[in-house]
């Protein structure tokens, strides 16, 4: 059972910056795609960011392109989203996600991930 705990959220100023994590126990994430998705009240889940577990190509929403990077620390088994020049419209619940398989271009669609955490609120406000 793959259980991914996600972290990182807090209240921050437009324009400035966060470090979201997501880890496991129990499994190697390296093994897996890693995802971010995060949902708005009244929203769909939006695919924010996703790192492949094959050959470690990362990919983006337009709306965060240039001002978010995912990474990855195998020693420390852990999957990071650096969020710089935050902006109110990136306010929501925060959810990494995790699936076996390569997803490819399909990386974006909430359906494809067998695996959640529980999410982490980000609030950017003045």
């Amino acid at each position: 059972q793959v259980q991914l705990v996600d972290s990182g959220g807090g209240l921050v100023q437009p324009g400035g910056s966060l470090r979201l994590s997501c880890s496991a126990s129990g499994v190697t994430l390296g093994h897996y795609a890693i995802a971010w998705f995060r949902q708005a009240p009244g929203k769909e889940r939006e695919g924010v960011s996703c790192i492949s577990n094959s050959d470690g190509t990362t990919y983006y929403a337009d709306s965060v392109k240039g001002r978010f990077t995912i990474s990855r620390d195998n020693a420390k088994n852990t999957v990071y989203l650096q969020m710089n020049d935050l902006k109110p419209e990136d306010t929501a619940v925060y959810y990494c996600a995790a699936e076996l398989f390569a997803l490819g271009s399909t990386w974006w669609e909430p359906s494809k991930y067998d695996y959640w955490g529980q999410g982490t609120q980000v609030t950017v406000s003045s």
